[in-house]
């Protein structure tokens, strides 16, 4: 089976929803879900970009710098890595993930190796 890594995109400043315990729970179910049909690989949520550190390399020296690595209106706030048979089926948890938390979706497929 491939794995694939599905990114929840929130939008910078804007206040938790007032339904979040409702959203989390929801979450948790698909999450359990998952893990029911073998799908579920792991998940976590992240700080806010402010809390970033970036690491660049510059000749024989590494940058480094506060903040995100680009300037946005939105940050990846979460991600489930999950594994299917193919992107069908990942797509499928995509929209069962994105139907609870009402944000943008990106799937993308982890490379072997």
């Amino acid at each position: 089976m491939k794995q694939y890594l599905l990114s929840i995109y929130q939008p910078d400043d804007v206040a938790p929803p007032d339904n979040l315990d409702e959203i989390m729970r929801d979450l948790q179910a698909v999450n359990d879900e998952m893990r029911a049909a073998g799908a579920w690989v792991f998940a976590a949520g992240l700080h806010p970009p402010s809390t970033a550190t970036v690491l660049r390399a510059s000749a024989n020296d590494v940058l480094i710098t506060d903040g995100p690595y680009v300037e946005g209106k939105e940050h990846i706030g979460g991600f489930t890595v999950i594994q299917a048979a193919d992107l069908d089926e990942a797509l499928e948890w995509g929209r069962k993930v994105a139907t609870v938390v009402t944000l943008p979706i990106e799937i993308r497929p982890l490379t072997d190796g």
